[in-house]
C-alpha cells in the first residue's frame, strides 16, 4: 500500500427531514449567501425551506450557476461576497452549484487574479497562495460528483474545465435527503450513476497496491449501484434505491477509497474535454470514454481489470482474456441499461472532430495521463477511435 495523508472534515446530516440541522451548524450571527442553480432548487420550495430554517441570520441570494460552472459567472457571486461582506455560504444543488460554491469560497479572499487559482490541476492549492476562505455547507439535491464531501472542484473557463483543490474547500456540513431527489430527470439520474461508477474505476482499476480493504471498498459501491442502478433510475420515489445511490456517490469521491493506491482520472480528463467542446452532458463522456479506455489499456490494467471481472461481475468462467472482454461489455451495457449511449457517434460525433479533441488535451497539458503517466496524445487518440 502506498503512503497517505487522509482528511475529511465534512460532518454528514444524511436521511429524511434533516434541514433543520442547518441552524446548529451556521453561525448565528452570519450573512448567508445561498446558492443555486437553474431554478428548480427555488420552484420547489427549497430555498424557502433553507431561509426558514436560517430564521433573522441576514440572507442573500445567488441563482443561476451552470452545470459545468462558468468562471464568469461565479465571479459574479464572489463579489457579492466580498460587498456584502458574507461569511458563510450554503449551496442548494448538485455536483456543479457545490463546486462553484468552492470557488467562490476560496477566491473571495484572493487578492490576486482569481483566474490564477485554475492553474493548480490535480495538486491542492498552497496555503501559502490561498490561506482563508469562506465557509460553507451544502445541501445536496443531485447524488453524482461526490462535492458534498470532498475537497475538489472543476470550473469551466474559456474552452476548458480546471480542476481546484484546496485543504480550504471541504464543505463543513452536508445535508443528505434522498427525498430532495425524487423530482430529478431521469438522465440526471442516470448521470449521477455512471459518475459515481466512474469515480470508482478511476481509483480501483488501476494497477495492485495491495490495498485490500480499498479494493472492498471499492466493489462493494459498484455492485451497490449495479444493483439499484436500473431501480433508481425507474423508480424515482424509491427511497432505498436513492438513498443507497445517494451514499454510493458520496463515498466513491470521498477520499477513502482512494487513500493509498493508485488513482487513474484519464478518462475524466478526456471526458472533460468532450463537455467543454461538444457539450455532451459529464456522466455521458464517461460512459462513453471508460469501455473504450478498458478496452485500449487492458494490458496494462490486466490484474486489476480481471479482478473487476472476477469480484464485480462474477465472471469465472473461460481465460483471462475472454473475462476481460466479457467484463468490458457488461459496463458498457450497464450504462446502456441505464438509458445512457456509450459511442461517440450516437451522439452525432464523426471521426473528423477526433483531431481537435487531441489538439485541446495537448493544449491543456493532458499529454502524460494515467496512474502510470505514460497515456500520450496518441493513446488517446486510439481511445477516442475505439469510442466512435
Amino acid at each position: 500500500m502506498l503512503n497517505f495523508d487522509f482528511y475529511n472534515p465534512t460532518r454528514i446530516f444524511f436521511g429524511k427531514d434533516r434541514l433543520d440541522s442547518i441552524d446548529k451548524q451556521t453561525p448565528k450571527d452570519a450573512s448567508v449567501l445561498i446558492t443555486y442553480g437553474g431554478g428548480s432548487a427555488k420552484k420547489s420550495g427549497l430555498i424557502d425551506k433553507i431561509k426558514a430554517v436560517l430564521g433573522k441570520r441576514k440572507i442573500y441570494e445567488f441563482g443561476g450557476i451552470e452545470p459545468n460552472p462558468r468562471y464568469e459567472t461565479l465571479m459574479k457571486a464572489v463579489e457579492i461576497v466580498r460587498a456584502e461582506k458574507i461569511d458563510f455560504i450554503i449551496a442548494a444543488g448538485g455536483g456543479s452549484v457545490i463546486d462553484g460554491t468552492k470557488f467562490i469560497a476560496l477566491a473571495a479572499y484572493y487578492k490576486q487574479d482569481p483566474g490564477d487559482l485554475l492553474k493548480y490541476g490535480l495538486m491542492p492549492i498552497p496555503l501559502t497562495v490561498v490561506d482563508k476562505a469562506v465557509s460553507f455547507g451544502t445541501v445536496l439535491t443531485l447524488p453524482a460528483t461526490g462535492s458534498e464531501m470532498n475537497n475538489g472542484a472543476v470550473i469551466s473557463y474559456q474552452h476548458g474545465k480546471f480542476a481546484v483543490f484546496s485543504e480550504l474547500s471541504f464543505p463543513k456540513f452536508s445535508i443528505l435527503d434522498p427525498g430532495l431527489t425524487f423530482t430529478l430527470p431521469k438522465i440526471q439520474v442516470a448521470n449521477g450513476v455512471v459518475d459515481a461508477f466512474v469515480h470508482t474505476v478511476e481509483q480501483y482499476i488501476t494497477f495492485p497496491a495491495d490495498g485490500r480493504l480499498q479494493d472492498r471498498f471499492a466493489e462493494g459501491i459498484l455492485r451497490t449501484l449495479i444493483e439499484i442502478g436500473q431501480v433508481t433510475v425507474n423508480e424515482p420515489q424509491n427511497y432505498d434505491a436513492r438513498a443507497n445511490h445517494v451514499w454510493a456517490a458520496t463515498l466513491a469521491l470521498n477520499g477513502l477509497i482512494g487513500a493509498g493506491v493508485p488513482q487513474d482520472w484519464a478518462t475524466h480528463m478526456i471526458g472533460h474535454e468532450l463537455t467543454a467542446m461538444l457539450a455532451i452532458d459529464h456522466g455521458q463522456t464517461l460512459a462513453i470514454i471508460l469501455p473504450a479506455m478498458l478496452a485500449v489499456r487492458r494490458d496494462k490494467k490486466r490484474a486489476k481489470l480481471l479482478q473487476y471481472a472476477e469480484r464485480v461481475w462474477q465472471i469465472t468462467q473461460g481465460g483471462e482474456d475472454e473475462k476481460i472482454d466479457q467484463a468490458i461489455v457488461k459496463t458498457r451495457e450497464f450504462f446502456e441499461s441505464l438509458g445512457i449511449k456509450t459511442r461517440l457517434s450516437e451522439y452525432g460525433v464523426g471521426a473528423d472532430k477526433i483531431s481537435a479533441i487531441v489538439e485541446q488535451l495537448k493544449a491543456h497539458g493532458m499529454t502524460a495521463l494515467s496512474e502510470t503517466r505514460d497515456l500520450t496524445l496518441e493513446i488517446s487518440r486510439k481511445i477516442l477511435e475505439k469510442a466512435m
